[in-house]
């Protein structure tokens, strides 16, 4: 029989309580976000609360830019918290590494209880006593000192020993229904007495964790499957806690799926396409990130992929994740991240445009009045075009670049029709009797000059004039770009063409 059943628990009229709790190695990734994303959506869903702390006990790994990163993501995608870092909250504070005294004080009670045990066994000696017990080694800790007495313990000490500190797994099995996996057990004797505190009394992981959920009385505990084998340490320590009066429930488990890359293989943090940031450099909108990141081991609908923060959380239900690994599809990604991007007002859409202009060095900071002017008029020009905001520079640039730094690509100049200097004289002579220069009149006179003119297919008419002006083979609409560039620029560039790169 399960011990887990006579703990108390959370019911489903228990107000939720769930915690995102990072620790500040590294920069921000996709499986951190989605774990961030589906604790705020359930908190945010069912009314409840949301907790963000800190895990920065080691202090070799942590950094302060990665916890400054950590924040950054959270803002910028809009997962927001009701208790914790920088908000404040009753359970103050909300980094680990300032909670010291806290941990130090519930050891000493574990201990007093006879929860947690002192352990002078040296790794070597662990070996040995599985060799000789016929066991794998790798089985760990043998539980040995469970029941040292006071002189075995002294004659330790006399040596110089000093002790880890254990808690004391149960000997029954450890069963409990996990919200996506379901019933989970893991027998007795399964899992080994487990290290708490070094000998120095510095806590570890396994204490602090569940010790900060039941202080903060944390409700379900929602994370990565990765950590699964964790917990049935935590729920042997949670009846520890409990019957010390420190813990009021076991909370519930659910534990999401890996996201996997390429390859079929677990998605790592170090992997490039895993870094949010990346993903931000590259383009990707919080909005169609946000959607995406909900894919990953749930879906709103059968038959639906697009959709809002706001109609996640009316939908979202921890207990429709499913158990099966995610595929973190990069196109699939984009995709969606075109669609979010589409969806933009016009207004926003600039703004958000600015970044990544500036980024590439096109605009000034603040913009000057006439570079508003441009990217106001070639914004919608690009909008419906765009899967990243990334792909900005690349297609706009020549309407910021002066008239002189217009370069041809590689691959500008291939195709071209074999009467090139014909077509780019015919062109600038059109254009040069334009006085209104706007979008119809100058597709009028492009069009009577090359179409009907020279008989050309419009590939072969407007191909060439789309790469004297922007140095690409594939731009923005013609016409519209020309009115932006204006009279004088454009004949410009159809004259430094002409006697640069027609022979």
């Amino acid at each position: 029989m399960s011990f887990t059943a006579s703990l108390p628990t959370v019911s489903d009229s228990t107000p939720v309580r769930v915690r995102f709790c990072p620790s500040p190695t590294g920069t921000p990734h996709v499986g951190m976000v989605r774990t961030a994303l589906f604790n705020w959506a359930y908190a945010r869903h069912t009314g409840g609360t949301m907790i963000f702390r800190i895990e920065d006990t080691d202090a070799a790994r942590d950094s302060e830019e990665s916890f400054n990163q950590v924040i950054d993501a959270m803002e910028w995608l809009g997962i927001d918290w009701d208790e914790g870092i920088r908000v404040g909250g009753p359970q103050e504070p909300y980094r680990q590494s300032q909670r010291m005294d806290i941990y130090a004080d519930i050891l000493q009670k574990l201990i007093d209880g006879g929860y947690v045990y002192e352990d002078f066994s040296t790794p070597e000696e662990v070996k040995e006593r599985r060799k000789a017990a016929g066991q794998d080694v790798q089985l760990g800790y043998d539980n040995y000192d469970r029941d040292l007495t006071e002189e075995q313990k002294q004659a330790f000490r006399d040596e110089g020993r000093k002790p880890v500190f254990r808690l004391r797994m149960p000997d029954e099995d450890i069963t409990f229904d996990d919200l996506i996996r379901g019933e989970i057990t893991f027998p007795a004797g399964s899992v080994p007495d487990f290290v708490v505190a070094r000998s120095n009394g510095a806590p570890l992981y396994t204490l602090v964790n569940p010790v900060d959920d039941a202080l903060m009385g944390v409700t379900h505990v929602l994370r990565g499957e990765d950590i699964l084998s964790s917990t049935p340490r935590q729920i042997a320590l949670y009846r520890a806690l409990i019957e010390l009066g420190i813990a009021e429930y076991l909370p519930r488990f659910g534990h999401m799926p890996y996201v996997m890359g390429q390859g079929n293989k677990k998605l790592s943090k170090r992997d490039p396409e895993s870094s949010l940031f990346n993903l931000r450099d590259a383009g990707f909108v919080k909005e169609g990130l946000v959607n995406y990141l909900a894919l990953l081991g749930w879906a709103i609908s059968g038959d639906e992929d697009i959709f809002t923060m706001d109609e996640m959380v009316q939908a979202f239900d921890i207990k429709d994740v499913q158990p099966n690994p995610a595929r973190f599809d990069v196109k699939k990604a984009e995709a969606i991240n075109g669609t979010h991007v589409r969806r933009l007002s016009p207004e926003v859409f600039v703004e958000r445009l600015v970044p990544y202009l500036r980024g590439a060095e096109l605009v000034s900071d603040p913009l000057t009045d006439d570079e508003r002017r441009i990217l106001e008029a070639a914004a919608p020009l690009v909008q419906e075009r765009m899967q990243l905001l990334g792909e900005a520079p690349k297609m706009l640039d020549f309407l910021f670049k002066p008239d002189a730094e217009i370069t041809m690509d590689e691959d500008a100049l291939k195709r071209m029709p074999e009467n090139l200097g014909e077509v780019i004289d015919a062109a600038a002579d059109a254009l040069e009797k334009v006085s209104d220069f706007t979008v119809e009149n100058i597709e009028q006179a492009l069009r009577e000059s090359l179409i009907e003119g020279l008989e050309l297919k419009p590939r072969f008419a407007f191909g060439p004039v789309r790469t004297a002006i922007s140095g690409h083979r594939v731009s923005p609409p013609l016409f519209e770009s020309l009115e932006i560039l204006g009279k004088e620029s454009t004949l410009a560039r159809l004259r430094a063409f002409r006697e640069n790169h027609v022979e």
